[in-house]
């Protein structure tokens, strides 16, 4: 059988939406699961902006998050965003607790969403 959506857990990292600043998105609780995927699709970037998206590691949900090492990613996140465009990369590492941020540097907004999906699930299937 071809089912993937019973053995991935997807979750929103930040709703689709314009951001014009900072903006750290929800912690994702990777409890359960052996592998988690950042997808960020963008849309348009308003006054020539440059806008910057980290993935963020923690034991605990709601402090201690630091950025993840390039060791515990697959694939790299890129230096600035790009207005239309798709952006993957796979968390690795082993801390319980994820987050994404999109880090406003200049300009006046962009148009982005994100999502996590966990892999992996030590029980199946997923709800």
């Amino acid at each position: 059988m071809r089912d993937l959506s019973h053995n991935l857990g997807v979750v929103q990292a930040f709703a689709p939406a314009v951001y014009a600043a900072t903006t750290a998105g929800s912690a994702i609780d990777l409890l359960g699961f052996d592998s988690a995927m950042l997808t960020i699709n963008t849309g348009a970037i308003a006054g020539s902006g440059l806008y910057v998206v980290s993935l963020d590691e923690s034991d605990v949900s709601g402090s201690g998050y630091t950025a993840v090492a390039a060791a515990d990613m697959i694939g790299t996140l890129p230096a600035s965003l790009a207005a239309d465009s798709v952006y993957k990369v796979s968390y690795i590492g082993n801390k319980r607790f994820v987050k994404a941020t999109i880090t406003k540097t200049s300009g006046t907004s962009i148009a982005a969403g994100a999502v996590i999906v966990k892999g992996h699930a030590s029980s199946r299937p997923v709800a």
